[in-house]
């Protein structure tokens, strides 16, 4: 018979990787592989003390990995896109000729807004600032922005429309687990995004309008920069039809991984038919990443991305904190935690808030959006039939704090993956990613206020028998 989980060993391993991704972070610089591997160790040291054997916990952590298989795939395929992209002059046309039209007064505000119509179009906010926000990073630096604020800008219109895409793997997910359907929860997060979203593109206009850019002093740099492009690759207005034609792509509802790969071919034709080229060359390009020589610091840094092997980090964090997630699941470590915080739930504003709390506990612990999203709503959806709540106020919730909120996280997979790409540290863009905080702080004050939220009954044989008789107080 296997022992009871005491709360002190199922938080053992989440201080554990708190701690360690602490140090690793800030005062070590080594990442978050190590931490994760250490998080890992002691789960399944646990799972030993409460007397299961190796061999479960090594199903459980296989378990946790295959449910994260599509978004390793799709990141693979990132990497081939960004690399094609660049290569085809996809990526060099959309900075030509940004720096050509954008004025530094509108700059933040439209790097976020376009960066939401394009992520909310593809449902992927990884492919939405791997492609437009790389190019908008050029543009920044050109016209003499911050490249933090640059970034948050890029974050806040990224994961608005990852949020509200219906194609998104996020947006999917939490009505799934929180037990409603698709486009009901999409609706209901109008209410804190929208607003949010708002709020953000009006404070970005406020920061540029307010001199945090050395605009005209760098007429010189736009200028090295567009002369660099021009010599490097062919520019044409023609090769902006390819994120049209992505667009496009998703509106008929392709699935992503097809539409994603013949998106990737396509910039490969680009780039032999256009730029001249080789098989060769392209395919080292999609492999191992574009390599620029313009002696240009701007540009060579900023375009020497892509390939399948520049998201091989990020993926390998992806396999530890799903490992990790499987062990916390399947052992009822998350399960013991978010009981202790559910036995004080009493209000609206306290479910609201402990569902935010523990989706962010799950995002530190693991850095993983997926897990922040299911497991919360898993352990929560029961909670609110019996109160009478909505579980559509639950899907948004788990959303705001782990679709969007988990970007807080330095150390969690979109941090990384941006601070990757842009070779920026976390601290520098956190600060700047103002819709990140925006959303979570919003549905605190829903659930407070009661404002927006929807009540339900459900029938008694949809509520776990455990939790009956729980009243909205």
């Amino acid at each position: 018979m296997k022992k009871e989980m005491s709360v002190s060993l199922a938080l053992l391993p989440i201080v554990t990787i708190i701690v360690a991704a602490s140090f690793s972070v800030f005062v070590w610089k080594a990442g978050m592989h190590f931490p994760l591997i250490f998080g890992i160790i002691v789960a399944a040291f646990v799972a030993v003390i409460c007397d299961r054997k190796w061999q479960d916990a090594q199903t459980m952590m296989v378990n946790g990995v295959s449910r994260a298989l599509p978004a390793i795939f799709i990141l693979l395929i990132i990497g081939t896109i960004i690399g094609s992209w660049i290569a085809s002059g996809v990526i060099p046309t959309i900075i030509f000729y940004g720096l050509s039209i954008i004025q530094p007064e509108i700059f933040l505000p439209i790097v976020a807004l376009v960066t939401g119509i394009v992520a909310v179009t593809l449902g992927s906010s990884f492919t939405a600032i791997a492609t437009i926000g790389l190019a908008f990073m050029v543009i920044g630096e050109g016209l003499g922005f911050p490249a933090g604020i640059v970034v948050g800008a890029i974050i806040s219109g990224a994961f608005f429309g990852d949020k509200l895409s219906p194609v998104s793997d996020t947006t999917n997910i939490a009505p799934a687990m929180a037990e409603t359907d698709l486009f009901s929860h999409v609706k209901h997060m109008l209410w804190d995004t929208i607003p949010a979203f708002l709020l953000s593109i009006i404070i970005f206009g406020v920061v540029g309008m307010s001199g945090s850019h050395s605009g005209t002093a760098n007429a010189n740099t736009i200028s090295d920069i567009k002369s660099g492009l021009d010599e490097l690759f062919v520019i044409h207005p023609l090769l902006l039809l390819m994120p049209i034609l992505t667009i496009i792509l998703m509106i008929k509802k392709t699935p992503a991984i097809p539409a994603l790969i013949s998106v990737s071919l396509l910039g490969a034709l680009l780039a032999i038919v256009i730029q001249d080229s080789s098989v060769t060359a392209i395919i080292n390009v999609m492999t191992s990443g574009f390599t620029a020589e313009s002696g240009i610091p701007t540009i060579d840094s900023l375009l020497n991305h892509g390939g399948l092997t520049s998201m091989l980090e990020t993926i390998a964090l992806v396999i530890l904190a799903t490992a990790l997630g499987g062990l916390l699941e399947s052992t009822g470590a998350f399960h013991i935690l978010t009981k202790k915080i559910m036995a004080n739930v009493k209000s609206t504003g306290s479910l609201i808030a402990s569902t935010i709390l523990s989706t962010f506990l799950v995002a530190f612990a693991t850095g993983a959006q997926l897990l922040a999203i299911m497991l919360p709503a898993r352990t929560f959806v029961q909670k609110y039939k019996a109160m009478s709540i909505d579980t559509i106020n639950l899907s948004r919730a788990v959303e705001a704090a782990g679709t969007v909120g988990i970007n807080l996280v330095p150390w969690g997979v979109p941090a990384v993956f941006v601070s990757g790409l842009f070779d920026i540290s976390p601290i520098e863009f956190i600060p700047y990613a103002f819709f990140v905080f925006l959303v979570p702080l919003i549905n605190l004050i829903f659930g407070f206020t009661g404002w927006t939220i929807t009540r339900r009954h459900y029938e008694k044989e949809h509520v776990d028998s455990s939790l009956k008789g729980e009243q909205v107080i």
